[in-house]
């Protein structure tokens, strides 16, 4: 697959880049697709809810009313479940969220999600950026030349630059990503994936 290269400008340079059709061209595999976005959402999870249940709670275990002959159900303490402070039945409690999948699995999704952008023209492929200081508004100008300042984007760039970074990092529908942390999720999360000329070879060292 060959695309032009447009500049910072939103114009073409007249060049033209040679996408590998192994990684944007195959035929999308939805279900290792959801199996990337279910492991990389399961693996945001802290798992750090916690609640106490009638053992933990601090309260008196004093029997607050006789067993029999009241017309009511019987109660051990105020600790148990149908009184307001007392503990909670079958609560949650911390525990591990995260999920596995095999490294070739996880490489098919990535090149699964690349080629549907493809297919569904997602892919924007710019020449490489460079800041020499981190100026939100010449990123936003930017964003306005390539006609997506109202586009959830991501930007793909080959090594992180803290300039780039900073600069765009207070807009909210654009992201920043380097080229060997692409994943599944941020690359369907997007509207418009915005890879740089130079990110597109890490990319393939990457997934081949």
């Amino acid at each position: 697959m060959t695309v032009d290269v447009i500049n910072i400008q939103g114009s073409s340079t007249g060049r033209k880049i040679e996408l590998p059709d192994h990684i944007f061209g195959i035929k999308p595999n939805e279900h290792v697709l959801y199996l990337a976005v279910k492991e990389y959402l399961a693996n945001q999870r802290q798992g750090t809810h916690d609640s106490k249940e009638r053992n933990e709670v601090s309260r008196s275990t004093r029997k607050i009313k006789r067993q029999k002959g009241t017309g009511g159900a019987r109660a051990g303490s105020m600790k148990n479940i149908m009184f307001k402070g007392g503990g909670r039945a079958f609560g949650p409690h911390p525990r591990d969220y995260s999920q596995k999948l095999n490294k070739k699995v996880k490489e098919l999704a990535r090149r699964s999600a690349l080629s549907q952008k493809a297919a569904g023209d997602g892919i924007l492929v710019i020449e490489d950026l460079n800041m020499n200081v981190p100026k939100t508004s010449e990123f936003a100008t930017i964003l306005k030349n390539l006609k997506m300042n109202e586009t959830k984007s991501l930007f793909v760039t080959s090594d992180y630059n803290e300039n780039i970074h900073l600069a765009s990092r207070n807009i909210p529908q654009a992201a920043l990503q380097i080229a060997k942390d692409l994943n599944t999720y941020d690359i369907l999360n997007c509207k418009k994936l915005v890879l740089t000329e130079s990110s597109i070879q890490k990319i393939t060292e990457t997934l081949s």
